[in-house]
C-alpha cells in the first residue's frame, strides 16, 4: 500500500484535546515532525481533523 507522509507545522497548544490526541495519533507531537504512514482512509481522515495543523508532504 502507498506510503503517505505528514509535517506538523502548527502547535498543538491552546486546541483542544481532541486534536491533540490526534497528532500523536499520527506519530506528531513536535514542531516540524514528520511522520509517515500507509495511506488508509482512517489516516485520511486524521489528517482532515487537524489539517489547520499538518501539511502533507507526499
Amino acid at each position: 500500500m502507498a506510503k503517505i507522509k505528514i509535517k506538523q507545522t502548527g502547535s498543538p497548544i491552546r486546541r483542544p484535546a481532541s486534536q491533540r490526541a490526534t497528532l500523536k495519533g499520527l506519530g506528531l507531537n513536535k514542531m516540524n515532525r514528520v511522520s509517515e504512514l500507509e495511506d488508509t482512509p482512517e489516516v485520511r481522515g486524521m489528517i482532515r481533523t487537524v489539517r489547520h495543523m499538518v501539511e502533507v508532504i507526499g
